[in-house]
């Protein structure tokens, strides 16, 4: 995401249980490979069909103290923690709102405000795009006016280069490094890099990346 200049929050697509949608994996700040899953207990009123943005929090202030005791639990031992800690509470007045989705947006908004990011944010929710999975995210591509959409290696397991090819949208494939810290990155929250770098040292080894990754614009 840092290395994109656009974030399009997909609100208006189907929850997903046991997914990234409400839940990450958190590392001990010791033991990169030793894991533990966060989640945010979600109800949906419309069953699966619910979509993101209308799924709710069962009991908001149980999860909110549940979620950043975890989150000191594990990286409160940090040298960093008091930074983390004074820009987590944005996000804990984010758990009142009830929805899980503003918890996620906010949480990524977090991440990204620390590591310095410039970039704009839009929600599919006001933008104009037609069904279809790689269809959906070519047309979100054009309404933002982006001229090209990179895409991790998850998506390009399954996405369409077609749609892109037909309004002229380079698909740029991003590629992670292999080695360091990228190796338990690829499994578990940013946090755990966030804690063992600081925001400035984490920054440093994006920009690097971004410049390693990507081919094209």
């Amino acid at each position: 995401m840092v290395a994109a200049d656009i974030w399009i929050v997909l609100d208006d697509v189907q929850f997903t249980r046991r997914d990234y949608q409400h839940r990450t994996r958190l590392a001990a700040l010791e033991d990169p490979h030793r894991l533990q899953w966060m989640s945010i207990s979600t109800h949906l009123p419309q069953g699966r069909q619910t979509i993101i943005r209308e799924a709710l929090i069962v009991d908001p202030g149980l999860a909110r103290r549940r979620t950043m005791a975890m989150l000191r639990q594990h990286y409160g031992a940090s040298p960093y923690w008091p930074e983390i800690a004074q820009a987590l509470e944005p996000i804990e007045a984010t758990f009142d709102s009830g929805r899980t989705a503003s918890v996620a947006e906010a949480s990524t908004r977090f991440m990204l405000d620390l590591l310095g990011w410039k970039g704009q944010i839009f929600r599919s929710t006001n933008l104009s795009a037609r069904p279809g999975r790689s269809q959906r995210l070519a047309d979100l591509t054009v309404s933002v006016g982006a001229g090209s959409y990179l895409c991790g290696t998850g998506g390009m397991k399954y996405l369409d280069a077609a749609p892109f090819a037909a309004q002229a949208i380079p698909v740029i494939p991003f590629l992670p490094q292999t080695t360091g810290i990228w190796v338990p990155g690829r499994q578990v929250s940013a946090l755990w890099a966030l804690a063992m770098l600081g925001p400035g040292a984490l920054k440093e080894q994006l920009q690097t990346v971004m410049a390693t990754s990507t081919s094209g614009g």
